[in-house]
């Protein structure tokens, strides 16, 4: 069975308490008698020497303090001169003691006494006092007895009841099994209330550490005091502190680590897809161009007509690799962060015409419907050359996917800090899924990557890397009767 450090500690201080006080009470039943007679011993002997100073012939004059010491001390007090005749006694009936009876037509009596013999004893063996312990044939009494020779040569005998020193410790070690079994209840409820008081700090410190050791570092524990607890508590909630620290940093780095991880991922991904999409790209053209330039070689078309087509079919698919592979190096470096904007002011009405102008042959002939919004004169900021890329994008989009109503509209407005210009074509929606994967290079929402619009997929992500390096934002939408693209400019500090 396992208890608790409180129940430990009520019981260790109860079972102190218990072994104390019982190990009192057998010391006071086995030697407090002994104690008792050893003072009385001492006593007796301090009696002795008050008497020897007081002592006179004339025990009338000394029978006053006589009395005083009897019965400040409780001793009886016999005096005897060297015939064994008494000279005081503090009680009547020791006269009739038989030991000490003294007939005077008995002259042997005294040397029959044994009272007698052993004061000559005491003579022969050189002592001056001896204790000894008799019973009072009348009384039938236990009496400790202590004889002795005075100065004067008479011979003192005092004499104490050992019954009163017998009931004296009966008393004390009644007293104190009864005393002793208070203090074992208070010592009970005194161990209770320490262990309760003791424990307390350490299960809330147990707390805390449970609290740690779930990764919890919302707890501590403020310790009142500058004990050994004390300091534990502190190093419990230093620890805490530091595990918190230390595993949030781990945490910082481990959700670093895992972006790092995918973006190498993507990264990955993204140049496995870039390869894949350069070769189906490349592949196309370069097999017409092998497939044309062996039929020219080998003279299989003899008509110049044919020829000519064998040719500008050669020239068109060489083109559209040329442009691929500078559409490739243009988002390369916008994508590196090498290359540097040449910003500058320059007016947006007459930039937006001046490209509109160089798609006018192709306008005609695809019988585009172009609509521009009254496009007000206003004073942008921007690397004109990327920024007409960007226009240019978009417009190539939008004729890629014009419908039957073939309407492209371009609009400029105002915002704020910005100026926001949007290119509309009439056609179809792009699918929801597709809004946000149509910035990436070569993506196509024509998952089959036929060549019917001759885009290469690479114009909008050429877009929005301009548009990134320029901090402003940029959008595609679908709306009522086609698609709408739009991107923002910065207007110019000192506008028209």
């Amino acid at each position: 069975m396992k208890y608790s450090i409180r129940t430990k500690l009520f019981m260790s201080i109860s079972f102190l308490t218990l072994f104390f006080v019982f190990s009192s009470w057998c010391l006071n039943a086995l030697y407090l008698e002994k104690y008792y007679i050893s003072q009385k011993k001492n006593l007796l002997e301090e009696t002795k020497q008050k008497i020897n100073e007081l002592f006179t012939e004339d025990i009338e004059s000394i029978a006053i303090d006589l009395e005083i010491i009897e019965n400040t001390t409780g001793t009886s007090i016999i005096i005897f001169n060297r015939e064994l005749e008494i000279k005081y006694a503090s009680f009547p009936r020791a006269g009739n003691r038989q030991p000490f009876i003294i007939t005077k037509n008995n002259p042997n009596a005294k040397k029959q006494n044994p009272f007698y013999r052993l004061i000559n004893s005491m003579e022969s063996s050189g002592k001056d006092s001896i204790f000894r312990i008799e019973q009072d044939p009348e009384l039938s009494i236990n009496f400790l007895e202590f004889i002795s020779f005075l100065d004067s040569k008479d011979i003192l005998l005092l004499r104490v009841p050992i019954a009163s020193m017998s009931e004296s410790a009966n008393i004390a070690n009644n007293f104190f099994m009864f005393t002793g079994i208070l203090l074992l209840a208070l010592g009970a409820i005194w161990a209770y209330i320490f262990s309760k008081k003791f424990t307390k700090p350490i299960l809330e410190i147990n707390k805390v550490a449970n609290h740690v050791a779930n990764l919890d570092f919302s707890h501590e524990y403020i310790a009142k005091s500058n004990d050994e607890l004390g300091t534990l508590s502190k190093s419990i909630n230093e620890l805490s502190k530091k595990l918190d620290y230390t595993i949030t940093e781990l945490n910082k780095k481990n959700e670093r680590l895992k972006i790092e991880i995918e973006k190498e991922r993507h990264i990955d991904k993204m140049r496995k897809e870039f390869i894949s999409n350069v070769s189906h790209e490349l592949k196309t053209p370069i097999a017409l161009i092998q497939g044309y330039a062996e039929g020219l070689k080998e003279n299989i078309i003899e008509d110049k007509e044919n020829k000519d087509f064998y040719c500008e079919v050669i020239i068109d698919e060489a083109n559209k690799m040329n442009k691929l592979v500078k559409d490739l190096l243009n988002l390369s470096q916008l994508e590196s962060g090498f290359w540097k904007l040449e910003r500058k002011d320059f007016e947006l009405k007459d930039f937006i015409y001046q490209v509109l102008n160089k798609y006018k042959t192709r306008f005609e002939e695809k019988g585009v419907n172009l609509k521009l919004h009254d496009i007000k004169p206003i004073l942008v900021n921007g690397d004109i050359i990327r920024i007409e890329q960007v226009l240019i994008n978009y417009i190539n989009n939008a004729l890629d996917h014009l419908d039957v109503n073939k309407i492209l509209e371009i609009k400029v407005e105002v915002k704020d800090e910005h100026v926001r210009v949007s290119v509309f074509n009439s056609g179809k929606h792009i699918p929801k899924e597709a809004l946000n994967e149509i910035w990436t290079s070569f993506y196509k929402v024509d998952s089959a990557r036929t060549r019917e619009y001759g885009g290469s997929g690479l114009g909008l992500s050429i877009v929005k890397a301009i548009q990134e390096l320029h901090n402003n934002k940029f959008g595609v939408e679908n709306i009522e009767r086609g698609v709408l693209f739009w991107f923002d400019l910065d207007k110019a500090k000192n506008p028209l």
